[in-house]
């Protein structure tokens, strides 16, 4: 495969592609059978820079990782309040502790799952579980991450899947092997083909995209406004 041959035709036919998506907003199935490489992704970050002129992974993991060990905290401390949200993080963090592993991706799963029970979002079709031998019911999904796990484990949050594949209009899209990457992965393909954010998920979409990323970050929801402001009185 030659990346550099690939890499220069996306660049060629970057005109011609934001045109057809936004203007018609074809399928994205008919999108990735046009331009294959949108599967790739290392492809999928250049897209992004050419629409933002940022480059994805290195700025959402900086700012990520600086904010991480606060996010633990404000979520920790919602969970020892009372409540279905702080019922639902405390759970979270139960599966957290139990883990031997305490490592920068762990925190970081810990984290993605975390920040929309937190901003009282729902999740339930958005983060989805199969195993290796079942097929997914993928039928009416929108956006979805489906995490692969070798064993029947009931867990709602796996800290050693197989693999976490995006999932776009019913279709596995790529997959890979951690969940903060094939949440950042997804995040560029929303920009990449012009979609929405995920029915009821617009903070956890719009806390990547105006708190970490400072993209179109004049107006925040009272809630994302509030978390901001915690966060930076503890840079």
């Amino acid at each position: 495969m030659d990346l550099l041959l690939i890499k220069k035709m996306m660049q060629t036919t970057f005109a011609l592609r934001r045109q057809t998506i936004v203007r018609t907003c074809p399928p994205v199935n008919e999108l990735m059978d046009l331009w294959p490489a949108l599967k790739m992704e290392s492809e999928v970050y250049a897209e992004f820079q050419r629409i933002t002129n940022q480059n994805l992974p290195n700025t959402f993991y900086v700012a990520f990782d600086r904010h991480l060990s606060r996010l633990m905290v404000i979520f920790r401390q919602k969970a020892s309040k009372t409540g279905k949200t702080a019922e639902a993080l405390a759970e979270i963090f139960k599966i957290h502790d139990e883990q031997e592993l305490h490592d920068i991706n762990t925190r970081r799963t810990t984290v993605i799952h975390a920040l929309p029970v937190y901003l009282q979002e729902d999740t339930s079709g958005f983060f989805r579980t199969c195993t290796e031998e079942s097929e997914p019911e993928l039928g009416g999904v929108a956006v979805a991450l489906l995490t692969v796990i070798s064993d029947n484990g009931t867990s709602q949050v796996q800290y050693q899947p197989v693999t976490i594949s995006v999932v776009i209009e019913n279709d596995i899209v790529v997959s890979l092997p951690r969940l903060a990457d094939a949440f950042l992965v997804m995040f560029g393909l929303i920009y990449a083909l012009h979609l929405s954010y995920p029915k009821g998920l617009t903070n956890t979409f719009e806390f990547t995209q105006k708190i970490l990323l400072g993209l179109e970050d004049r107006k925040l929801s009272p809630k994302l406004q509030t978390l901001k402001n915690d966060l930076m009185m503890h840079v």
